[in-house]
C-alpha cells in the first residue's frame, strides 16, 4: 500500500477518532513538500566557470532526488560580511505536489532516513507551531540515488513537508500515523 491509499484509508478514519473531527475535509494533509539546498559558501569564492560548474553538479543530483528541475535563487542584496553580491545564484528550490509528492515521501521514509548514519529517529521539536515538518541532511548522499564515489560536490539540504493542521498536536500525530519514525521521548521522574 503507497503512502496516499494509507493516507485515505487508515489516517483520516484514525485522525476524526483521536482529534474528534466531524467531516472528513477537516483532517489535515500534506500539501507540498520543499527540497532547500543553499550553495552560497561553495560559490562566493569562485570564478564564473567554477560558479556554473557547481550549480550545475548540485542542481543535477536535485533533479536525481526529486524528479523535478529546481528553481536556481539569486541574492537580492549585497552583504559584504558574507563576501555576496547581489544577482549571484545562492541556493536552489524545488517544490513537490501531489503524486510526485506522495513518491518522494515514500522514498524519504522507507528508503533514505532508514539510510542515515546513527539515526535513532525525528526529532519532534522540528515540527513547528503549525504543523510543518522540516527535516535537515547535512550530505545528499544519504538518498539512494545519489552515488557517492561519483560524487564532486557533496552538499546539504532541506526537507520542509508543509500541512494544513492547526496545531504542532495535530501535525505530529499525522506524520506518526502515516509511518514518520520518530524518537519516543523519554518520560521525566
Amino acid at each position: 500500500m503507497n503512502l496516499k491509499d494509507k493516507y485515505q484509508k487508515e489516517v483520516i478514519p484514525q485522525m476524526m477518532e483521536k482529534f474528534g473531527y466531524k467531516n472528513v475535509m477537516a483532517v489535515p494533509k500534506i500539501k507540498k513538500v520543499v527540497l532547500n539546498s543553499c550553495f552560497g559558501k561553495e560559490v562566493v569564492n569562485k570564478t564564473g566557470q567554477e560558479r556554473e560548474k557547481v550549480i550545475k553538479n548540485i542542481s543535477q543530483d536535485l533533479v536525481a532526488i526529486s524528479g523535478q528541475k529546481p528553481k536556481v535563487v539569486k541574492a537580492k542584496k549585497s552583504v559584504s560580511g558574507f563576501k555576496l553580491r547581489s544577482g549571484i545564484e545562492i541556493a536552489a528550490v524545488v517544490t513537490l505536489r501531489k503524486n510526485k509528492m506522495y513518491d518522494f515521501l515514500e522514498k524519504l521514509v522507507y528508503l533514505t532516513l532508514p539510510r542515515l548514519r546513527d539515526f535513532r529517529g525525528l526529532n519532534a521539536k522540528s515540527i513547528d507551531k503549525k504543523g510543518n515538518l522540516t527535516i535537515g541532511f547535512r550530505e545528499d548522499i544519504a538518498f539512494p540515488e545519489i552515488v557517492a564515489e561519483k560524487e564532486k560536490t557533496i552538499f546539504g539540504l532541506e526537507v520542509t513537508i508543509a500541512i494544513n493542521a492547526k496545531s504542532k498536536e495535530e501535525g505530529l500525530g499525522l506524520f506518526k500515523l502515516m509511518g514518520f519514525p520518530f524518537k519516543e521521548e523519554k518520560k521525566k521522574k
